[in-house]
């Protein structure tokens, strides 16, 4: 049986991890790669770049990495050459980017609001930018959004320009699958929940004992009883990255164990 993304190219961007632990763009180009793409591993960090890299290089699949900072136009705009040079084409475009900074509206300074947009928002614009005319060109292709439940809901931590930027993400996704639907060029989103990765981890302060006190209390949160994990959320990306989801354009995929319910 042929693998679900069997000749097709992905870039991931976001796809930095290092350590044991993997992260959610990790995974997904992990994922990817097992599943018969060629992936290009793109991050601001090269070296969690690499480190990704090497993990589909373990597992005998195909990856190259690259530097970028979405928060660079230019730096896009070169990663979707280098992508074309190495592999010919464009599948497969994953923006997964998002940061927070603690701020409710009362505390909300313009220059942190201006930053988490421009790296949650005006991000994944710039990269879509850059890949949606190869793909038309191609014939087609699939962009996936990583979003968040916080872009639907209150959440008990402070993170309004987080929310904000995710809501506006949700609404892009869907501009975009509405323009270029008679392109086959398909735009969907995903929207996980309480999710146990590095990234969670690091918004705690303090050492392991206050870090897993943390995660204790977010499994509790959950409806299910535990958080999900990346996997969960790179499996829900291979769907809309695959052919299977070939009719699938516009959607917001939750995946969160019933957290928004």
């Amino acid at each position: 049986m042929s693998r679900r993304l069997e000749g097709k190219v992905a870039i991931v961007v976001g796809a930095g991890s290092s350590g044991a632990d993997i992260s959610n763009g990790a995974a997904c180009a992990v994922l990817y790669a097992r599943e018969g793409a060629s992936v290009l591993c793109a991050d601001r960090s090269l070296a969690a770049a690499d480190d990704t890299m090497r993990r589909i290089h373990a597992e005998k699949g195909v990856a190259s990495s690259f530097e970028a900072d979405v928060r660079n136009a230019g730096q896009l705009a070169a990663m979707v050459r280098s992508c074309i040079e190495r592999y010919g084409r464009i599948d497969v475009l994953h923006n997964n980017v998002g940061i927070e900074e603690f701020g409710a509206l009362t505390e909300q300074s313009e220059e942190s609001w201006d930053r988490v947009h421009a790296v949650n928002l005006r991000g994944p614009m710039l990269a879509c930018r850059e890949a949606v005319p190869h793909m038309i060109a191609q014939g087609g292709g699939s962009i996936v959004n990583i979003s968040s439940v916080a872009s639907r809901k209150w959440g008990p931590v402070s993170f309004l320009s987080y929310n904000s930027s995710k809501a506006a993400l949700n609404h892009m996704t869907r501009i975009i699958a509405r323009q270029y639907a008679p392109n086959h060029v398909r735009c969907n989103a995903i929207l996980p929940g309480l999710i146990d990765t590095p990234h969670a981890a690091r918004l705690t302060q303090g050492g392991p004992e206050a870090v897993q006190k943390a995660r204790d209390v977010r499994h509790k949160r959950c409806p299910m009883g535990h958080q999900g994990t990346a996997w969960d959320v790179a499996y829900a990306a291979l769907y809309l990255a695959s052919d299977e989801s070939k009719y699938v354009t516009g959607l917001e995929l939750v995946v969160d164990g019933g957290l928004s319910l």
